[in-house]
């Protein structure tokens, strides 16, 4: 046989594979050739169909080839099958800005069932798309059978998991502290979470409460998300951290000690130092009285930081993965002051009906410092136009964040 140059192109020597490979079936022979062999399993973490592929999946496709091929080299059987993933608001996203859509109520004016026709074609065009370039860059795996989770097998697959899980007593009823988009009245995955941040100010404020024993000692509390203190119902400290009682401005105050200086300067004159296990179990008296019995006291976190703030967190299980762990050790009561449309319920009358950023500078301010009243700035999901406007895909966390993280406390 004689020897056939290479082609000089490797465009047309790339097709001229894939042809070979494709008319031989090369990629169902190498998987079934091995059947009966020990088993490499191979999970496609599907990718969002929302749009269409760019460099980076072809990259992730690259490593998620690569190591099947070489275990079937090896002699492994490596069956592997091709998912797309059909839900959440990226797609919806996507399909809102084809159809010029903003609003939850503009899709249901539209009618629910004639957007989810439009988000189905919508994955399907980009499923083409997506085979196209899995083909093209010589991919192998089983485009002819894939799971798609918007079919009813798919979806019915999910419910019997469940229903088994239910039968074993694996399910309970609880809650979870998750990031919330009050537009879509949705919570949000982490992925969702990331398609973007931007940096926004929000008002962040110095707080007193005074101790339920001694009125005239209050403890000095700092938050960046104020709209959370009507859902407040306990103070963290560390415990082992050293704090202070201090006279400023002739009020007497407690903070930690390594925050003394950061907060109130060279002007505060120290009374006291003691630990901060001395106040744990304290009672006091709280801005809004919306819970019951087993709030408004000390309890120990170690989450405390002596880095921000004053070493005093407040404490809103509703808002907070730290809290909500925390509220559960602690007994405390789960407060939820507002609604799946982020606005403050009756149980909150200063503001009832409010949209909770609306009501910032409507909020009673009697117990907080009017010196301290400035903004921070921290990322927030870059699809929160305001929040007035929020886009899908973009939230302000009802059940995420505090001094801890990007949401802040």
């Amino acid at each position: 046989m004689a020897f056939q140059k290479l082609e000089a192109d490797p465009k047309l020597r790339e097709k001229a594979v894939l042809k070979f490979w494709e008319e031989k079936r090369v990629f169902e022979r190498s998987v079934r050739e091995r059947d009966g062999r020990p088993r490499f399993v191979f999970y496609e973490g599907p990718p969002t169909a929302n749009g269409r592929p760019h460099f980076a999946h072809l990259l992730a496709r690259v490593y998620k080839d690569l190591f099947p091929r070489y275990k079937t080299m090896r002699g492994y059987h490596v069956p592997r099958k091709a998912g797309w993933d059909c839900h959440g608001l990226p797609v919806e996203l996507e399909v809102e800005k084809e159809l010029g859509l903003s609003t939850k109520a503009e899709i249901e004016r539209l009618g629910v069932e004639k957007f989810v026709r439009a988000c189905r074609n919508s994955v399907d065009r980009y499923i083409r798309e997506w085979e196209k370039m899995i083909v093209r860059l010589g991919f192998w795996i089983d485009l002819a059978h894939p799971y798609v989770t918007y079919t009813d097998d798919y979806i019915e697959s999910l419910w019997w998991e469940l229903k088994e899980l239910h039968k074993k007593g694996l399910l309970y009823k609880g809650h979870k502290i998750l990031p919330y988009c009050p537009r879509c009245g949705t919570p949000l995955s982490s992925h969702e979470v990331a398609l973007g941040y931007r940096r926004v100010s929000d008002p962040s404020v110095f707080v007193r409460l005074p101790l339920s024993h001694d009125p005239a000692v209050s403890l000095l509390v700092w938050t960046t998300t104020p709209w959370t203190l009507p859902a407040n119902v306990a103070v963290a400290v560390a415990e082992e951290a050293q704090y202070v009682e201090v006279l400023f401005r002739g009020e007497r105050l407690i903070l930690a000690k390594p925050r003394l200086s950061a907060v109130l300067g060279e002007e505060a004159l120290v009374l006291r130092e003691f630990p901060g296990r001395e106040l744990l179990g304290k009672t006091y008296q709280p801005l809004y009285p919306l819970a019951g019995s087993g709030a408004y006291r000390v309890v120990a976190g170690e989450f405390v930081s002596m880095e921000e703030g004053t070493g005093v967190v407040h404490i809103a299980p509703a808002f907070g993965e730290e809290d909500y762990d925390l509220g559960r050790r602690e007994n405390l009561p789960l407060l939820q002051p507002v609604d799946r449309a982020g606005r403050f319920t009756g149980e909150f009358p200063l503001c009832a009906g409010l949209f909770v950023k609306d009501a910032d500078p409507k909020r009673s301010w009697r117990k907080c410092w009017p010196w301290s009243l400035f903004p921070a700035s921290f990322p927030r999901p870059s699809t929160v136009r305001s929040l007035r406007s929020m886009g899908r895909g973009g939230g302000y966390g009802f059940g995420g964040g505090g001094d801890r993280g990007p949401v802040g406390r």
